[in-house]
């Protein structure tokens, strides 16, 4: 037994760290709790009964099903895992066989599982005319990409595929049970013989990226009315999909196909994944370059009409695009507004002192009207409103997929150093704000087709006109902005696109919100927007006597 000593009774050096006092957590914000989503966003509860018609009842109850899942801490671990964890390419197995296989993290599985099952991918093409299943999707889908962006990737794709299908009858019917099923059933099965389905889509090429038409893949006919399909792709996410609409030349020119993984004989079709593409964000979903080797493919549309047909499918993706940035713009105006709920600084909270609530303010009123344009388009989707959608969906991708890099931004400097952390999800969200832009069109290619619906599809102006004309006559500055539209619309031209597509979204969301938002929302917009001076250049800069109560309508109050 070992003596007792003094210098075991009595320390003579420093006290052990713990005793300092120097690890108390002070003044760091909590979690946030489970389902908190909705009580931060009622924008979009409001924009469903607005716009859900007799759906609306239905369609709330499943947002408040479906945000018990994403909503919670675990969903929220999933999301960090799944891009965390990236997914690896295994070209052959260990006996030296070509597999071209995508392995994912288990959560991953976990996130798809989930919005397969509660119809975020093809569901909505099941459901009658009149009972705003779109909407209802387009809802589901924002409320799921504030939490993890990668995995709708292939559910935007699955969605938007079945449009383009349609062009082919017979192929539509073999495909289209399996894409607007409710079951996720990963691997690599005969399409016939799985529960649920994926697609992908499979157009740009390294020479061309957008110009889809400079294509070098070679479509060749066979004796049984299929195609063989040579030729290399840049640039295709999702490549685990069971099914990919691509774009090769044909002999009458740039032709639409569908290709299955696997062949009906239950052969691996000749796709073979080259390399997976190292992202800037988007981590947890696979993006790949992959070669056509004699591929096998089959015709969907006419020959030369590639572009025609494989636009229905690029619209809906469109679509998703803004859901998506509006959505990743919310979450992170989320995150912030509960940051200066809960922090304090120079003997007061942060959501006190009224610079702070100036520079939120501003960007949860221009949140709202993304969240509120995007969900307009939805519904008019529901509605076949194709007149407003040829204008008012590229002009609103232009416009809020861009916006979405300054917002989260911004709000991540709300933050400070705790938001410029991994632990933090604002980077993930800083790294993702800027891929919609890219995604289905830059900012170019998309103002340019905004410019083309007015050329060319007088339906469209009018139907943008009818809808923010009826605003008109309740605040100056948004009249003179509509004013400013009118003049861009009645005479386009090619070097003032992006102005065009700009004033387009940004009427649609005034008009909207002059209608239906609260008034302090409106209020705030209005100012730092559509200001006499001009659109603010950086948030805060324009104070206004709403900015406490836009801010907490913008805090989780879970």
């Amino acid at each position: 037994m070992r003596p007792q000593s003094d210098s075991l009774t009595t320390p003579t050096g420093p006290p052990p760290e713990a005793d300092l006092g120097t690890h108390q957590v002070l003044n760091q914000v909590p979690p946030r709790v489970d389902g908190d989503l909705l009580s931060a966003d009622p924008a979009l509860i409001e924009a469903v009964r607005r716009e859900g018609g007799g759906g609306a009842t239905g369609a709330l109850e499943g947002l408040r099903a479906l945000e018990a899942v994403v909503g919670t801490e675990q969903w929220r671990e999933h999301a960090r895992a799944a891009n965390r964890h990236e997914p690896v390419l295994r070209t052959h197995d260990r006996y030296g066989h070509r597999i071209d296989e995508v392995d994912f993290h288990p959560s991953w599985h976990e996130l798809m599982r989930t919005s397969v099952e509660h119809g975020l991918a093809a569901a909505p093409w099941r459901a009658a005319p009149g009972t705003g299943a779109h909407l209802a999707r387009a809802a589901g889908f924002y409320l799921t990409s504030q939490v993890e962006q990668g995995h709708l990737c292939p559910i935007s794709m699955t969605y938007a595929s079945v449009p383009a299908l349609r062009h082919a009858p017979e192929l539509a019917g073999a495909y289209e049970p399996g894409l607007t099923a409710r079951q996720y059933a990963p691997g690599l099965v005969l399409a016939g013989n799985k529960a649920g389905l994926l697609a992908g889509m499979s157009m740009t090429e390294k020479q061309g990226g957008s110009d889809v038409r400079s294509g070098t893949t070679v479509a060749t006919p066979q004796p049984d009315g299929s195609y063989r399909l040579t030729g290399h792709k840049w640039f295709t996410s999702a490549p685990m999909c069971d099914l990919f609409l691509t774009l090769a030349q044909a002999p009458g020119g740039l032709t639409c196909l569908v290709l299955p993984r696997v062949l009906p004989d239950g052969t691996r079709n000749a796709i073979r994944l080259q390399r997976l593409k190292d992202k800037l964000g988007n981590r947890s979903n696979a993006s790949s370059e992959l070669e056509y080797a004699g591929a096998t493919g089959w015709r969907v549309g006419d020959e030369g009409r590639g572009v025609a047909t494989i636009i229905e499918m690029v619209s809906m993706t469109r679509l998703d695009c803004v859901l998506g940035s509006a959505a990743t713009a919310r979450s992170a105006i989320t995150e912030a507004a509960h940051h200066v709920a809960h922090r304090s600084a120079f003997g007061r909270r942060l959501a006190d002192q009224p610079l702070m609530q100036s520079v939120l303010a501003e960007l949860a009123a221009e949140s709202e009207a993304a969240t509120m344009l995007a969900l307009r388009l939805a519904a008019a989707v529901d509605r076949g409103e194709t007149a407003l959608l040829r204008l008012a969906q590229p002009a609103a991708k232009y416009l809020v997929c861009k916006r979405t890099s300054v917002l989260v931004a911004e709000a991540l400097e709300c933050l400070g150093g705790n938001g410029y952390v991994e632990d933090s999800v604002l980077a993930r969200l800083y790294r993702e704000a800027p891929l919609n832009s890219i995604w289905e069109g830059s900012g170019n290619v998309t103002a340019l087709d905004a410019l083309r619906a007015v050329t060319r599809e007088p339906g469209a102006v009018d139907a943008v006109l009818a809808e923010v004309d009826a605003a008109r006559g309740v605040d100056a500055r948004f009249d003179r902005t509509v004013d400013a539209l009118r003049a861009e619309l009645a005479a386009p031209d090619e070097r003032r696109a992006r102005r065009l597509a700009e004033l387009t979204a940004v009427c649609l969301q005034g008009s909207l919100l002059i209608r239906h938002a609260p008034d302090a929302v409106t209020a705030t917009f209005l100012e730092s927007r559509l200001a006499d001076d001009g659109p603010f250049r950086t948030a805060g800069t324009r104070p206004g006597s709403h900015a406490a109560a836009v801010l907490d309508r913008a805090t989780p109050h879970g």
